[in-house]
């Protein structure tokens, strides 16, 4: 018996990274997957990865999986995102917003519409999305939304400042992600009459991917200084599939969740270091 079994599972950013992991591991335990991103075939876009790759691996371990290509900074791509899981595989049970798109630059020299596609893929798309798998979840009075948030919630606190890694330009991450974590307690204490649990959960150390090594976070995919991708993936679906009285409103780091459960027995627990604890919601 899977954890999932049965389940309708929309994960969003499912060609490559973080996102493809959380797509192979929920079908592992018999979770019906539907990844979305915007990349369907090999080489359409510059970075490795593409929804044909996640969705050829997932059956060729004995899952079940459907790609759909989604431009989620569309209100209009996300509602139809929705509608094809529905046909598909029936109403979500479970939403995975782990998708992501952010330009590492200052402020002063953020072209605006850049920084307003970044937030509506990063913080307005899982509120749509929510609110669009809302409705079959409170009718059937059960279901979870995983959100995946980031370390760059932490903000650097009071000045003076004198340590160069906040002028690289992640306000705009940053401030998207401390949003999001304020975003997923406030509605997991609106639906938790519905039975329904929202958690949000970040790497507890930067996770080797094709995007982090591009945005130079790691030096590669072997950086042994790096978190293993099959941690997130395991905490979001501990996230997923924990009763509700365990988790809902859970703001927390891979790490740390999977320790308290039980789920691994090494790791560095909360947040990317010792002098980094997480924010504040992450301990309440």
């Amino acid at each position: 018996m899977g954890k999932l079994d049965g389940k309708t599972v929309i994960v969003t950013g499912a060609s490559r990274g973080i996102g493809a992991e959380i797509a192979r591991v929920f079908a592992a335990e018999g979770g019906r997957v539907i990844c979305a991103a915007r990349t369907l075939h090999d080489g359409d876009h510059p970075l490795e990865g593409s929804l044909d790759q996640t969705v050829a691996a997932i059956r060729a371990a004995g899952g079940e999986a459907t790609a759909v290509v989604s431009n989620i900074s569309e209100p209009e791509d996300c509602e139809k995102l929705v509608q094809t899981a529905r046909e598909i595989y029936g109403p979500c049970d479970v939403l995975v917003n782990n998708a992501a798109l952010t330009y590492f630059m200052p402020v002063k020299d953020y072209p605006r519409n850049r920084w307003m596609r970044s937030w509506a893929v990063n913080f307005h798309a899982p509120f749509i999305l929510s609110q669009l798998v809302l409705p079959d979840m409170i009718e059937r009075k059960g279901g979870a939304i995983v959100n995946i948030s980031s370390s760059a919630a932490v903000g650097p606190g009071r000045g003076p400042y004198t340590d160069s890694r906040w002028r690289v330009g992640g306000t705009c991450y940053g401030s998207e992600k401390a949003a999001l974590e304020r975003f997923s307690q406030g509605l997991a204490a609106e639906v938790y009459q519905y039975g329904i649990s929202v958690t949000c959960v970040s790497p507890s150390q930067v996770v080797p991917t094709a995007g982090t090594v591009h945005h130079h976070l790691v030096t590669g995919l072997d950086d042994p200084r790096g978190e293993p991708p099959e941690y997130m993936a395991k905490a979001a679906l501990l996230l997923a599939s924990e009763p509700i009285d365990r988790v809902a409103g859970r703001v927390t780091y891979s790490q740390q969740i999977l320790k308290e459960f039980g789920w691994i027995a090494d790791g560095k627990g909360v947040g990317v270091d010792a002098g980094m604890p997480g924010t504040g919601y992450s301990r309440i």
